[in-house]
C-alpha cells in the first residue's frame, strides 16, 4: 500500500460529507480493509458538565449523529480532562479497556462489546478538539495500526472543526425557528417522546414504563413533589395503543370539593344552581384514551367512592343524571404522599388503594440520581434560552456543575428548572454560575418545635402540626402565605381536615389554637 494513496482515499471520505456521521461511516468502511474496526465514536470531554459528549457514531450497518452526554465518575473525569494520552503521543491502544475507568464507563453506557480500543486525539493549535475512538470487538490493535491511523489526524481535525462550526450554526438557526416548529417541538417534549435521564438515572423507571405501557392496567406513580410524575404519565400514554386518543390531566388538589364531582363526572342541565347546560366531565372526555389523576390523595372520600366505581365497572353517571355511560379509559394516578398511612388513618379508601396499586412506579428524587444533572442542565438551558428569546445559549462558568452536584435538591427537577431560569435572567450573556443562587442557608432545615407531650397517634401529630402552622400564619388559611399554601394542600381540604380533628378556625381561632 502506498501511504500517499491511502491518505488521499481516506481524506476524500473523511471530508467528503458535511454530515459527520455519514463521513465517519464511509471512512470506517474504507479502513476495515487495513485495520480491525467494528465501531467508531467521535466525542469530546465537556468540562462544563463533567461528562463525555458523543457527537457521532458509525458501524458498517448504521451511522448516527447525536448530542449525548455520558456522566463520568471523578476518576474517569480526571482521565478525560488530560490534554494528552498516557502514551504521550496522539494515538493510544488499550488492550484491556475495562480496566480503565473512562473507557469502562463509556463502553458500559453505550452497551458496546470491546476487546481492543484505540484513541486518536484531535488537537489544533494546542487546543484539544476531541477524540476518535476506534473499537475492535474481537482482534487486538497493533502499533502498526496506531501509526496508520495517526496519518489521518489532520483530515479528522478539519472534519471535527467543521462539525463544531456546523453545530453552532444549527443552534443559532434553531433559536430563530418559527412558532410552528417551536410548538411542534414542545408538543413532542410534553408527549413524552424524550425523557432526560431515560438511559441513566431513570433507566429502571423507563423499563417499567415500557413494560406497562402496552397494557390497560392502572398505574400509580409515586415520588416527591417536582420529580416529574406528569412527564412519566405522558410517556405511558403516548407509548401505548391509546396514543391517538385523548390524554386528560386532572390536578385533584386544585379542584374545590364542591365542584369535584361535576368536574370529574360531568352534570346534567338543572342538576344544581348554575347548571344551565349539560357538561361532560373529565372522565367522559378521556374516553378511548387515558386520564391522569395527579395528587389523587387530595380526593375527598365521596369522590373516591365514585372513582372506585369507574375502576370496577368502567362506567359513570353524570351529576343529576340517571343514564349510565360506559367508558373505555386507562387510569394513571400520582401522589407524593404515603397512601398506606392515609388508609390507616381512614383518609383514603382501602379498596380504592388496592384497585390503584396494580402497577406502582416509584420515581426517585433528583438527589438520588445526580448523574442526570448534567443532561438536565443542558436541556433546561436550551429550553429556557428559547423561551426567554436569548440571542445565544450561554456557557457555564468553571465549577458551576460542581455547585449543582453538591446541592441536596429538596425541590427536585422542578427546582433545578427554576434555578436555571433565574440564572439566565440574572446573567443572560453568561457564563452561568449558581453559587449565588444556591446559598448554604438553603441547605439548613428548620427543626420542628418539640411537642410538650410525646405522642404516637397520627391524628394528634397532624392536629398539633396544623395548629403550629396556624400560629405562624396568624390564623390565615386561604391565599398566599396561608396555612393551606404552607402545608401544600387545597384550602377546602384543610378546612375539612380541621373539622374532623376538632380544630377551631375563623373568629374563634385566636382563643382555641394554642
Amino acid at each position: 500500500m502506498v501511504t500517499s494513496e491511502f491518505f488521499r482515499e481516506a481524506t476524500l471520505r473523511i471530508c467528503g460529507d458535511l454530515d459527520i456521521e455519514v463521513a465517519l461511516q464511509s471512512t470506517l468502511l474504507y479502513l476495515q480493509d487495513f485495520i480491525p474496526l467494528d465501531r467508531v465514536f467521535l466525542q469530546y470531554y465537556d468540562q462544563n458538565y463533567g461528562a463525555m459528549r458523543t457527537i457521532a457514531m458509525a458501524t458498517a450497518n448504521e451511522c448516527e449523529k447525536m448530542d449525548l452526554l455520558t456522566p463520568l465518575s471523578k476518576e474517569a473525569q480526571n482521565s478525560a480532562a488530560l490534554k494528552e494520552l498516557p502514551t504521550g503521543g496522539e494515538v493510544a491502544i488499550f488492550d484491556k479497556p475495562y480496566e480503565r475507568a473512562i473507557s469502562r464507563e463509556m463502553l458500559l453506557f453505550h452497551n458496546v462489546p470491546c476487546t481492543s480500543l484505540m484513541v486518536l486525539l484531535l488537537t489544533s493549535d494546542k487546543q484539544l478538539l476531541g477524540a476518535l475512538v476506534f473499537i475492535s470487538e474481537k482482534e487486538i490493535y497493533t502499533p502498526k495500526d496506531g501509526r496508520l491511523v495517526s496519518i489521518l489526524k489532520e483530515p479528522f481535525v478539519i472534519a471535527m472543526s467543521n462539525e463544531r462550526r456546523h453545530r453552532e450554526a444549527l443552534k443559532l438557526k434553531d433559536l430563530l425557528a418559527d412558532d410552528n416548529r417551536f410548538l411542534h417541538r414542545e408538543l413532542g417534549r410534553i408527549s413524552g417522546e424524550t425523557i432526560v435521564g431515560a438511559n441513566f438515572g431513570l433507566k429502571e423507571v423507563m423499563d417499567q414504563v415500557r413494560r406497562v405501557a402496552p397494557m390497560d392496567s392502572p398505574v400509580l406513580l409515586m415520588g416527591d413533589t417536582g420529580v416529574g410524575k406528569d412527564v412519566i404519565a405522558n410517556a405511558i400514554h403516548y407509548s401505548s395503543v391509546r396514543a391517538d386518543g385523548p390524554f386528560i390531566s386532572v390536578n385533584c388538589g386544585a379542584i374545590p370539593d364542591t365542584l369535584i364531582d361535576s368536574e370529574l363526572f360531568g352534570h346534567e342541565k338543572g342538576a344544581f344552581t348554575g347548571a344551565i347546560a349539560q357538561k361532560r366531565g373529565r372522565f367522559e372526555r378521556a374516553n378511548e384514551g387515558s386520564i391522569f389523576l395527579d395528587e389523587i390523595s387530595e380526593l375527598p372520600l365521596q369522590a373516591q367512592t365514585r372513582l372506585l366505581r369507574v375502576l370496577q365497572n368502567k362506567e359513570i353517571e353524570r351529576v343529576g343524571g340517571a343514564t349510565t355511560i360506559p367508558l373505555n379509559i386507562r387510569i394513571i394516578a400520582a401522589t407524593n404522599r404515603n397512601l398506606i398511612e392515609m388508609v390507616k388513618s381512614r383518609l383514603f379508601r382501602e379498596d380504592l388503594w388496592f384497585r390503584l396499586n396494580v402497577f406502582p412506579i416509584w420515581i426517585p428524587p433528583l438527589r438520588e440520581r445526580k448523574s442526570d444533572i448534567p443532561a438536565l442542565l443542558q436541556h433546561f438551558i436550551n429550553q429556557k434560552s428559547k423561551e426567554l428569546k436569548l440571542p445565544s445559549i450561554p456557557t457555564l462558568s468553571p465549577g458551576a456543575i460542581d455547585v449543582l452536584m453538591d446541592y441536596h435538591w429538596p425541590g427536585n427537577v422542578r427546582e433545578l428548572q427554576n434555578i436555571v431560569e433565574r440564572a439566565l435572567i440574572l446573567n443572560p450573556q453568561g457564563p452561568l454560575s449558581f453559587d449565588r443562587i444556591i446559598h448554604p442557608s438553603q441547605e439548613k432545615k428548620t427543626k420542628p418545635s418539640s411537642p410538650l407531650t410525646k405522642t404516637y397517634k397520627l391524628d394528634e401529630v397532624i392536629a398539633r402540626h396544623i395548629k403550629q402552622i396556624l400560629l405562624e400564619t396568624n390564623g390565615k388559611i386561604h391565599g398566599p402565605g396561608g396555612a393551606a399554601a404552607l402545608l401544600g394542600v387545597n384550602a377546602s381540604t384543610l378546612r375539612n381536615r380541621m373539622n374532623k380533628l376538632g380544630i377551631v378556625y375563623g373568629r374563634k381561632a385566636k382563643n382555641d389554637v394554642k
